[in-house]
């Protein structure tokens, strides 16, 4: 039972916070700290083959069970609720596909019969956490790192910038290089080639070699390592590497991680490719995508979340590379402004955006204001964008008159204009 279970207006019941991503998905009641379940986003199937939830080249109807699956465990296996008696808040990315959301909001609300949904960008309820109503919040998770300002509380997305560079991208370069450059050592030989022993990693165990071996290294370092990685003649000197790790496998497998791979791997992170791009630059691109006068209070707000932002040494670095990068003929002349700045939200990077959900589901008249009720799906087959102002506050508390409602939160104009 949640927490605060009859603390809300009326006694209403606690609402579901979900955070669904590529990777991990986070669930639990609004007005708590913390989520009850951080889970994998798959599903079993018949013969114990995951599924990804989060899939974009799939029918309708295949998705459609996929999530109705994937709910119905959320709901009875880790929550222990009935869907039918409370309300859902669903943090959503400005990038999810119009099909996953529709296909979701179908489930909610024709399967699980919810009594109401709303969908709350993920970068816009980071800055709730931290009760600041502009920021400019980097998400840097599994797929992609994306990076999106909030001004006054509303979110610019014309200016959003992103790169398909994450935790995924890292598992393969990671992959890549233990392939390579990795043996083993069994119970009959040792300083066996990896391939020949293992064949292949599970990504649960690149991804476990990733959190507990690796780790980015400073600025200085780390343009070192870049210098003598893309310089064919070999007359640049790579740093000295970190000292080599063992880590086991199977109980009777033991791999040899070379130290050079500990702290190269992360760079691809900060490696700009042809077109100039890695994710310090996505912060300097948005901000000039950005009303010049709102520059200087977005640069002073960085909020960093998602997964991979985790990483032992990732802020210190990122914070490194915006302040190396200002400093270039590029940015140094249209920038405006010279100052950056990074919160630490009351929250794991990974779990920031659930957070600023599970605030705002715990305000109960406003999260009337701001739902889409069963009722209102079931007579327009929609649910609106979330800086959809031209539509209808639907309301959700069932037989009260939605026109009462108080105005939706965070809808102020850009007062300093004013």
């Amino acid at each position: 039972m949640p927490l605060f279970e009859g603390l809300g207006s009326g006694g209403e019941k606690t609402a579901i916070v979900i955070d669904i991503g590529s990777a991990y998905t986070k669930c639990g009641f609004a007005g708590e700290t913390g989520p009850r379940c951080i889970i994998p986003s798959e599903v079993q199937t018949s013969s114990l083959q995951p599924i990804k939830v989060v899939q974009h080249n799939i029918n309708t109807e295949e998705l459609y069970s996929i999530l109705k699956d994937f709910i119905h465990m959320l709901y009875f296996r880790h929550l222990l609720v009935n869907p039918r008696d409370r309300r859902v808040v669903i943090i959503e990315s400005v990038l999810c596909p119009s099909l996953f959301r529709d296909t979701l909001t179908k489930v909610f609300f024709k399967h699980f019969e919810v009594p109401s949904v709303v969908f709350a960008p993920g970068h816009l309820m980071s800055a709730l956490t931290l009760g600041i109503n502009s920021a400019l919040v980097m998400d840097c998770g599994y797929t992609e790192t994306l990076v999106l300002p909030v001004y006054e509380g509303i979110p610019i997305l014309s200016a959003w910038e992103a790169l398909p560079l994450g935790g995924r991208a890292i598992h393969k370069e990671l992959e890549g290089l233990l392939m390579e450059q990795c043996t083993v050592d069994t119970d009959c030989n040792s300083g066996q080639s990896l391939p020949a022993v293992i064949g292949s990693l599970p990504e649960e165990v690149v991804e476990d070699i990733k959190v507990r071996t690796c780790f980015v290294s400073d600025l200085q370092r780390g343009l070192k390592i870049q210098k003598a990685k893309f310089n064919l003649e070999g007359t640049e000197e790579r740093p000295a590497p970190p000292p080599d790790v063992d880590y086991p496998v199977d109980g009777e497998k033991i791999i040899h991680i070379k130290g050079s791979i500990r702290d190269s791997v992360m760079e691809i992170l900060f490696e700009q490719d042809n077109e100039e791009k890695s994710v310090a630059t996505l912060v300097l691109d948005t901000l000039l995508k950005c009303p010049i006068d709102t520059r200087k209070a977005l640069s002073e707000n960085l909020v960093v979340i998602g997964g991979t932002a985790m990483l032992a040494g990732f802020q210190h670095r990122l914070l490194s590379e915006i302040r190396f990068l200002a400093e270039k003929p590029r940015y140094q002349q249209v920038l405006a402004t010279r100052t950056f700045r990074l919160h630490s939200p009351p929250a794991k990077p990974n779990c920031t955006a659930w957070l600023g959900g599970a605030i705002f589901g715990a305000l109960q008249d406003i999260l009337g204001s701001r739902s889409v009720s069963r009722e209102y799906y079931n007579k327009t087959g929609r649910i609106p964008d979330w800086c959809s102002l031209s539509s209808p506050r639907t309301g959700a508390r069932a037989g009260h008159d939605t026109r009462k409602a108080p105005p939706p939160p965070m809808k102020r104009a850009f007062s300093a204009e004013k």
